[in-house]
């Protein structure tokens, strides 16, 4: 029969046959290589698409602020900077940072002005944003550490992959302009260090935390109540109180009251997040405000009582889960962000970066739901203050009511999403475990 057939169709099966035993290779030495190489080489396309936005992008309006900021610490000084802020922009009335993030805003001032800087694009607004976009590369490899080391907060690589090229990560790093990814690189640090069984080094990244912003002092009860539970309470608190004190010893000394009312007392925006939102569309001049400066006097008791519930609720969260095993901090920590996002009665757009990386280790479902909504909040957020793409300065008017109308709305579904998770997610954790209710002091924590 072979004398019958096309010797070309002979030659046409064997290099057919050579060519699906090549691909079968290919395809078996691609499963070979390890998940975690894909994460990284996702992880450092993420890294170059946001330095690129941040090369040929000035940001937002924020960007603006914190230059007159470092203008304004070279000329006059800290204390100076703390009284009288950046007049002129509705964004920051107050200088609202710690003392490193002056100190940084100096620092890359004087850089941007160098003749070399200068000729290679490395401006002040790049420099800004540089170390936001460092720090989430620094976190996808501490995740990627976290699951492959911890069972218990083990990641499908396709979870890695979505925070890694989260949306949400590509424009608060790489376009928006401020300091907050760092914030959130530390803190997650200083958690893995409580899973290493690490108190020291959790004490001085967490003291490193919240010197880039406050906020993460609302978890401090979390940490230290787990150290406390493990009678190493003091291991913790005394690198964390140094370098605190320390860090923060200019203005404690020198203008003690500036620093409290600017930068621990400061409460971001009323009215374009939830529970304040759905109070501002009243229309009631008590509630109709925007801001965090010269609110009405039920605005502010509101403001009071939504902060006082927060604290409290983290002060339970923490003192009850004391004594669940390392993996236990984690979850605690994203029920704590769950809290404070459900009644935060002030919000900024760039605040959705804070739960992220422990939302994500706490339910793959519900970080899926969050960053998409969140997705398309920001990208309306910052389509529109920039009037359309492609993006170079984004403009915040939140004053201005037909602005306010066509984004807040849209903060509504993160928003939707973060309330949903934690009535979720606290029902199944109290019918899983009669532990959960109130009368009781021992907590189990849920997985997804």
């Amino acid at each position: 029969m072979e004398l019958f057939l096309d010797p070309g169709l002979k030659v046409a099966s064997d290099a057919d046959a050579k060519g699906g035993r090549r691909s079968r290779a290919l395809q078996t030495a691609f499963a070979r290589v390890d998940p975690g190489v894909w994460i990284i080489g996702a992880a450092l396309l993420a890294f170059v698409i946001k330095l690129a936005i941040a090369l040929n992008t000035f940001g937002t309006n924020d960007v603006a602020a914190f230059y007159m900021f470092a203008r304004s610490l070279h000329d006059h000084g800290l204390e100076w900077t703390y009284r009288n802020g950046v007049p002129w922009t509705s964004n920051f009335p107050v200088f609202n940072h710690p003392p490193l993030t002056a100190y940084y805003l100096q620092f890359i001032e004087n850089l941007s002005r160098l003749e070399f800087f200068r000729e290679h694009g490395l401006t002040f607004p790049f420099l800004l944003r540089l170390p936001g976009i460092v720090a989430d590369f620094v976190v996808v490899l501490v995740l990627l550490r976290i699951s492959r080391t911890i069972r218990e907060l083990e990641l499908p690589a396709w979870a890695l992959a979505l925070f890694t090229l989260s949306p949400v990560s590509l424009m608060v790093s790489g376009f928006h302009g401020n300091t907050d990814p760092v914030m959130v690189m530390f803190l997650v640090i200083a958690a893995y260090m409580c899973l290493r069984e690490r108190p020291i080094l959790s004490g001085i990244f967490f003291a490193l935390s919240i010197q880039i912003k406050v906020v993460p002092l609302l978890l401090l009860p979390i940490i230290f109540f787990f150290w406390l539970n493990r009678r190493v309470a003091l291991r913790f608190a005394m690198p964390f109180l140094l370098l605190t004190l320390l860090m923060w010893s200019q203005p404690l000394i020198m203008f003690p009251r500036l620093f409290v009312g600017n930068v621990l007392a400061y409460g971001s925006y009323w009215g374009n997040w939830g529970i304040t939102y759905w109070l501002r569309l009243t229309h009631w001049s008590q509630f109709d405000a925007v801001g965090f400066t010269n609110l009405p006097r039920a605005t502010s008791v509101v403001t009071t009582l939504l902060k006082a519930g927060i604290v409290s609720a983290v002060l339970v969260i923490g003192w009850r889960r004391r004594s669940l095993g390392p993996t236990g901090i984690i979850f605690s920590i994203a029920y704590a962000w769950l809290v404070f996002f459900a009644f935060a009665p002030g919000f900024c757009a760039y605040y959705l970066i804070w739960l992220a990386p422990f939302i994500l280790l706490f339910s793959r479902s519900l970080y899926t739901w969050l960053t998409a909504a969140s997705s398309v909040f920001l990208f309306i957020f910052y389509n529109t203050l920039s009037g359309g793409f492609p993006w170079h300065i984004a403009v915040g008017k939140f004053s201005d009511p037909n602005r306010f109308n066509l984004i807040a709305p849209w903060a509504l579904w993160p928003w939707a999403i973060i309330v949903c998770g934690l009535i979720i997610f606290g029902k199944k954790a109290a019918i899983s475990d009669s532990c959960l209710r109130l009368l009781n002091s021992r907590v189990l924590f849920v997985e997804d």
